[in-house]
């Protein structure tokens, strides 16, 4: 009795040594992939284009700004107190809704970025996981990040993903 449980716990210790040693390891660039990816340089283009619409309001916002301040400077002298403080009211609400635009804008861009290309990383992570899963890797590592300096003995899955996506 002894003897058969000493048996079966070098039995089950070398096969957990065993299931250790067979770990899968590979790697692959993700931001490369996504480079490849259809869809991608039209969704950057279409996010670029939209930032450059809202770059142009705000300068035309920051321009009429300008153009009322300076106004502003040159004549206060001959302003009434009231034309004054209804121009100081006039431009404190402008340049406050310059600063609500531009916050507004840095949201949208981020929201419109997210949108666009979130289809696009998610059909990259999916074909990852389905390339790790068919082919019996444990761990597959990003190296577009550059956390990992090094790795023996793992493969470049690259080639897989690609195939998986119909890239060439």
């Amino acid at each position: 009795m002894l003897s058969l449980s000493l048996f079966l716990v070098i039995l089950f210790g070398s096969m957990s040594l065993t299931a250790q040693t067979e770990n899968k390891f590979g790697h692959i660039n993700t931001n490369e992939l996504l480079r490849m990816m259809p869809g991608r340089d039209q969704a950057q283009a279409d996010l670029e284009r939209y930032a450059r619409e809202l770059e142009e309001t705000f300068v035309a916002m920051q321009n009429e700004f300008q153009t009322k301040y300076q106004d502003y400077l040159e004549n206060q002298e001959t302003f009434s107190q009231l034309v004054r403080q209804s121009r100081e009211r006039e431009l404190q609400s402008l340049q406050e809704r310059i600063m609500e635009f531009q916050e507004s804008a840095q949201q949208d861009i981020m929201e419109q970025e997210e949108r666009l290309l979130n289809p696009i990383i998610e059909e990259a992570r999916e074909a990852i996981q389905k390339v790790g899963r068919e082919n019996g890797y444990t761990y597959i590592f990003d190296t577009s990040g550059g956390s990992l300096v090094f790795w023996e003995n793992g493969e470049d899955i690259m080639p897989l993903v690609k195939a998986e996506l119909g890239l060439e």
